[in-house]
């Protein structure tokens, strides 16, 4: 049977062994702003949404807004806390309930790379994903030119689909391929 997005139960948090996962909240934007701070430079490489460092006042306006697409069971961005402090994000995006799909993206604060917190945040996502949300796939969708992010799913044992060519547009306007991994049930 698969949830539809008004019978899912959907916590506010998930937790692995290191890290706990929140959903968005207003009051974590001081904090994640200076986390965007820390990772800007490698962030503004490879997200659309990094071009411009945000104001505190912008951040707590996106949190809010990904706190209502959360709820609303739209888009699931989570927070990732290692304790009391915020060390990247990631989350289920491109969801599609009828079947049920997700997929997985992530960035992890630049101080914080190489500490395994991102494999382990989309591991949690991923088995949350086929356990309480009912998925059939899961996906992650890398730039090809992202060796470390596409380590990640290999790293966790997605099966590598393939390359869509020419699929999105670079943040330097480029055209880029993206690689295609997935688990499904």
């Amino acid at each position: 049977m698969r949830p539809e997005p008004a019978q899912a139960v959907i916590p506010l948090e998930v937790s692995s062994t290191r890290l706990t996962l929140r959903a968005p909240h207003p009051d974590f934007a001081e904090e994640m702003n200076a986390a965007i701070g820390d990772s800007f430079g490698e962030l503004r490489a490879w997200m659309d949404w990094a071009q411009v460092m945000p104001t505190v006042e912008q951040s707590r306006a996106q949190q809010a807004r990904a706190r209502r697409a959360y709820l609303a069971r739209e888009d699931m961005q989570m927070t990732l806390f290692h304790g009391d402090r915020i060390v990247g994000a990631s989350g289920l995006h491109r969801i599609d309930w009828s079947i049920p799909r997700f997929e997985i993206g992530y960035w992890v604060r630049t101080p914080d790379v190489g500490q395994g917190y991102a494999s382990e945040a989309a591991d949690a996502l991923g088995r949350f994903a086929f356990d309480r949300l009912g998925a059939r796939r899961v996906e992650i969708r890398v730039d090809t030119r992202n060796t470390r992010s596409r380590a990640i799913p290999e790293r966790l044992g997605y099966e590598f689909e393939g390359i869509l060519r020419h699929d999105a547009i670079h943040v330097d306007g480029s055209i880029r391929d993206t690689a295609l991994y997935a688990r499904v049930r």
